[in-house]
């Protein structure tokens, strides 16, 4: 979730309680777990039921448990596929109870058809975004670029959502259409990675040699 240039820094403050959490038997697989279960029940308790502010809170604490799996995952030997998949299912299960807490609350209660529409574009956007990346890199085309990834992503909806639960007028409304525009672009640009990494190449057939 962070850049690269982050990453030697984060590691560095989380080394003490990597090391405590492997000691103790803790895996990565079981703190993505707790994450994920976290921060779904944190937007499906809370969010869902208009407790905006204090349901950003709970998600975002549950959401930055992803730096912490993926920390604990390369001290226990770098991971396994299976970790990797369940990571990335914890992240779009996470992604998709935000996003339909939203829509729920909105709907109902929260009486807000305009903040429906623009939850409901953003979760589809979102979906191509991941889509697309999943679908390059399954026949070996790189796709890491965009300028909303995961990490923006999260920052856009809950900073909207936080700041309106604590009364700030149209913020959701701005953190929804930036990162609707955002989303877009973002689906583009892998788009047109993949059409000029792929020209010339077969569909269908892996670019990368096969592991023996």
């Amino acid at each position: 979730m962070l850049g690269g240039n982050a990453r030697p820094t984060v590691a560095k403050v989380l080394a003490p309680l990597v090391t405590l959490l492997q000691r103790a038997g803790v895996t990565a697989d079981g703190i993505t777990v707790l994450g994920t279960l976290g921060a779904v029940g944190g937007a499906l308790g809370l969010i869902a039921t208009g407790q905006l502010f204090w349901g950003t809170v709970v998600v975002t604490f549950f959401v930055l448990l992803d730096l912490l799996d993926g920390a604990l995952a390369r001290a226990q030997g770098g991971g396994s596929p299976y970790g990797a998949v369940l990571d990335s299912t914890g992240d779009r299960a996470a992604d998709l109870a935000i996003f339909g807490a939203l829509v729920w609350w909105f709907s109902g209660p929260g009486d807000n058809r305009l903040i429906v529409l623009l939850a409901l574009l953003c979760l589809a956007l979102g979906v191509l975004t991941s889509y697309v990346k999943a679908r390059a890199e399954g026949v070996g085309l790189p796709c890491d670029v965009g300028i909303v990834e995961r990490l923006e992503r999260l920052l856009l909806v809950l900073w909207g959502t936080g700041l309106s639960g604590l009364g700030v007028p149209y913020a959701l409304h701005v953190g929804l259409v930036v990162l609707l525009a955002g989303s877009a672009v973002t689906v583009a640009q892998r788009l047109l990675l993949v059409r000029r990494t792929g020209r010339g190449r077969p569909a269908g057939v892996p670019v990368v040699p096969p592991v023996p």
